[in-house]
């Protein structure tokens, strides 16, 4: 099947939903002892944390972190500290992109461009 053939199927979800770790595990169609390790080394976190893993609660922030972790262990093979690190530098460009951004709109209002 070519690229443009493929079809792509989404899920809505609240914004504000949580998932148990079995419903991660499914969703992100990985074993729940890889979400333990990444929530080991600090990748991703449940939303309260609870001294055993069946009572756990992820949010959709954890889920697609869950997902960039998987892309990068398959496309990039990295490790789970690998993984960990570069997540972090990962959100780190995201959140300085976000304040250039807004630096640069405040920068055109105080020059009274557009």
């Amino acid at each position: 099947m070519a690229d443009k053939d493929r079809i792509l199927s989404v899920e809505l979800v609240e914004p504000t939903a949580t998932f148990t770790l079995r419903e991660v595990c499914e969703r992100g169609d990985c074993h729940a002892e890889f979400v333990i390790k990444l929530v080991n080394f600090g990748v991703i976190a449940p939303v309260e944390e609870s001294p055993e893993a069946r009572q756990w609660q992820f949010d959709l922030e954890a889920l697609a972190r869950l997902r960039k972790a998987q892309r990068l262990q398959r496309d990039l093979k990295m490790n789970l500290p690998g993984l960990a690190m570069s997540l972090e530098l990962l959100d780190e460009v995201q959140e300085m992109r976000r304040e250039v951004d807004r630096l640069n709109r405040q920068l055109r209002q105080f020059l009274g461009e557009p």
